[in-house]
């Protein structure tokens, strides 16, 4: 069957268009806005082109370039005008095109090439799942992928937090004293407290008061955790005067941040839970895995028959390791692939992590790569655990039936 390879380089107000051959010769290559009638017009371009030549099964591929390929892949798997030449659609990650691209010597930088590269790889094959557009999921992807945006940002803004915190109050900083950095009581001592020394003068029967009060008397030695605070305050640097004022400004400015963004995580938890329900799934039968990160995972894999197998899932996911050997010798640590859907990687991670505390085999199977590992012992374990969950991720949505967990001999 005759092919068409179409490479678009998509950018926000044009598309770059390369048509190519199963041989690699160009057909045509054209440019359009990044606009409705410029999508239309390049299927009229395809549609002619295919006609021309007898071509009869189109493939099409576009870069991972923001959202700007959306509407041109749903226009693409929509149109009437396409579906006689069964179009297959195509998202390809960039470092993949970019390390394609290397693959050539002394080829210019420029959308034209770009496009042709695109097309050119789409010809050589090896290429990523097609894409997957049922309205039921794309509505929970947007929903689940803010929510791993709001995370990260989170994330970054308690680094930014505790970089701020060690000019305040080194010490504490430094030292564990609070089971968590930013909970209510720990935030409270930074917030309500202008400097280490109002900490140091304070009488102990005074802190204990206070620490009772902002934990709501949940802390189990609050006397203890006082000590170890007018410790951590006595051993701290002191800031400057000029310096003071600002970094608590900083401070309070980045709790106020964390704050309002742990409030949009629950209310998309809530939006995403709300969604689910008019999703069949069995996911949630796995204790520990509620319906936030279900959510994620299902968000991503889509119609689970579109992959071959559980190994298919994995490196869609990116939970697969190159392997390095030679002759007889064989690398224990092995890197992870830097590819794959960061999206379903991070939610299989972190439902990972919860499922091992509720599982017993799979708290077993964590506690034994822990061990195994040379370095980054609880993060390489975490990460394959993720990947024994590919397999029962993908043994659920295969076959739609609720999680047993295997009884384990006493």
């Amino acid at each position: 069957m005759s092919k068409l390879y179409v490479g678009i380089d998509v950018s926000l107000r044009k598309n770059n268009v390369h048509c190519m051959a199963a041989g690699g010769d160009t057909l045509k290559k054209f440019k359009v806005p990044n606009t409705f009638d410029g999508a239309l017009a390049l299927v009229d371009n395809i549609v002619e082109l295919s006609a021309r030549h007898s071509l009869q099964e189109i493939i099409l591929g576009m870069e991972a370039t923001s959202n700007y390929s959306y509407h041109l892949a749903e226009l693409f798997r929509n149109s009437e005008k396409l579906a006689p030449l069964s179009p297959k659609i195509h998202i390809l990650n960039a470092k993949t095109v970019h390390n394609f691209k290397k693959s050539y010597s002394d080829l210019p930088k420029n959308d034209d090439i770009d496009a042709w590269v695109i097309a050119d790889k789409l010809r050589f094959g090896r290429l990523p799942q097609e894409v997957f557009m049922d309205e039921r999921f794309l509505a929970l992807q947007r929903l689940t992928r803010n929510r791993f945006h709001l995370v990260n940002m989170i994330k970054r803004e308690k680094t930014y937090f505790l970089n701020n915190l060690f000019l305040k109050f080194s010490s504490l900083r430094q030292e564990k004293i609070f089971s968590n950095n930013f909970g209510a009581t720990a935030m409270a001592v930074v917030e309500e407290f202008l400097s280490p020394d109002e900490i140091a003068a304070m009488s102990l029967e005074d802190l204990v008061s206070f620490l009772e009060q902002k934990s709501k008397n949940r802390l189990v030695d609050a006397e203890g955790i006082a000590k170890a605070l007018q410790k951590a305050a006595r051993s701290s640097y002191r800031l400057n005067k000029s310096l003071a004022d600002p970094i608590n400004a900083c401070l309070a400015s980045s709790i106020s941040v964390i704050k309002f963004l742990q409030s949009e995580v629950k209310k998309l938890d809530k939006l995403i839970e709300e969604h689910m329900k008019a999703i069949p799934q069995t996911l949630t039968s796995i204790k520990g895995i509620g319906p936030v990160y279900s959510a994620g995972i299902l968000a991503e894999v889509g119609d689970v028959k579109r992959f071959k197998n559980h190994k298919s899932l994995a490196k869609f996911a990116g939970l697969v390791w190159n392997e390095h050997q030679s002759g007889k010798w064989k690398a224990e640590d092995i890197k992870r692939v830097r590819s794959g859907n960061k999206y379903l990687r991070y939610y299989l991670v972190e439902a990972a992590n919860l499922i091992r505390v509720h599982d017993q085999e799979y708290a077993e199977f964590y506690r034994a790569k822990y061990k195994e590992a040379h370095t980054h012992h609880h993060k390489r374990a975490l990460v394959l655990t993720a990947r024994k969950l590919v397999r029962l991720v993908y043994a659920l949505l295969r076959t739609n039936q609720l999680y047993t967990p295997r009884k384990r001999g006493g």
